[in-house]
């Protein structure tokens, strides 16, 4: 049931994301059907910026990481060389790199077109799989598209199905919700553009060669709570390492995150999101775990916001049950 309702769910985050964008055009003169089609223009056009800024990081990194793979395996080898001999452990070094530098070749080509190429060239050995895909992604773009456009048309049918001595508490609940996820959104969108452009210009402090996209990057996934910057710390590290090697910049990295994650966890996410929820850290952590097994990586990223949802039924129900009879008597 959750691979059915996935893309069902997913389409419907995106329509109430692009919505204000859909009315922000309608506003401007445009019919509803254009308006919904460019909202869905701008939102693909968005995705396309991001991923374009990653593969021009793995396009210079790949070559980096096959350049500097000798240097490492020869310090190594010299660092850990005699304590191995001191235990009587004899390691056969060559055969040992050879084994290595063979298996990132076949993972990793000379830059990212092969890499897009091997991609592609791997996508065709699993059709089945590739063409549920792209079935998917057609079918949440064509839910999208009418979700956007019959938006206030839906939630009238959905307003018929609930029994008319009901509508006030059903509207009072929606609103509250409503309420509640647009300002998680448009503080979680504040907290991503704040640390992307503190990110970006921490790392380009460095020199490093696409600060830009590990920036942008980094503020993406701290959505993901404490996962997504521990991503981004790994990355920045290893980029830093490939291409200054252990030294200052490495310092920098780590102090920019440091900061970065004191900036974003003690400040500006209590402020623009935290407190708006009001979810204790150990029901964060629950509901990702719990939306993690249901929808797999999107469930991680549906998380917060769905909590959000369940937080106010949670407290409908419990103002209900205070206030009944059973309890208070």
């Amino acid at each position: 049931m959750a691979e059915i309702f996935t893309p069902f769910l997913f389409a419907f985050i995106l329509a109430y994301i692009l919505r204000p964008v859909v009315l922000r055009l309608q506003i401007l003169g445009m019919g509803k059907t254009f308006a919904s089609g460019i909202g869905i223009l701008f939102g693909l056009g968005v995705f396309l910026i991001i991923l374009l800024l990653l593969i021009n990081l793995l396009r210079y990194e790949i070559p980096l990481i096959k350049a500097q793979l000798p240097i490492w395996f020869q310090s190594l080898q010299t660092w850990l060389g005699p304590k191995l001999l001191s235990l009587n452990i004899e390691i056969d070094w060559l055969a040992l790199r050879e084994a290595i530098t063979q298996k990132l070749t076949a993972h990793f080509s000379a830059n990212a077109n092969q890499i897009l190429a091997s991609s592609f060239e791997t996508i065709l050995a699993s059709g089945s799989s590739v063409l549920g895909g792209l079935v998917n992604i057609v079918f949440i773009l064509f839910v999208l598209f009418y979700l956007l456009i019959d938006w206030k048309h839906f939630f009238e049918l959905l307003k018929r199905l609930i029994p008319v001595r009901y509508h006030a508490t059903a509207e009072r609940l929606a609103h509250e919700t409503d309420l509640l996820l647009s300002q998680y959104l448009r503080g979680q969108m504040l907290v991503i553009l704040i640390m992307a452009v503190f990110y970006s210009a921490g790392l380009s402090l460095t020199g490093m060669h696409g600060a830009l996209g590990l920036g942008v990057f980094t503020a993406l996934v701290i959505v993901i709570p404490y996962i997504g910057i521990a991503l981004g710390l790994v990355l920045a590290v290893l980029s830093v390492i490939l291409q200054f090697g252990f030294g200052s910049e490495l310092v920098i990295v780590l102090i920019v995150f440091g900061i970065g994650q004191v900036l974003e966890g003690f400040f500006l996410t209590p402020r623009l999101v935290g407190e708006r929820i009001g979810l204790h850290p150990v029901a964060v952590l629950f509901a990702l775990l719990i939306f993690a097994k249901l929808f797999g990586f999107f469930g991680v990223l549906l998380a917060l916001p769905a909590s959000a949802v369940v937080l106010v039924l949670i407290r409908f129900a419990w103002t209900q049950y205070a206030h009944s009879d059973w309890y208070q008597k």
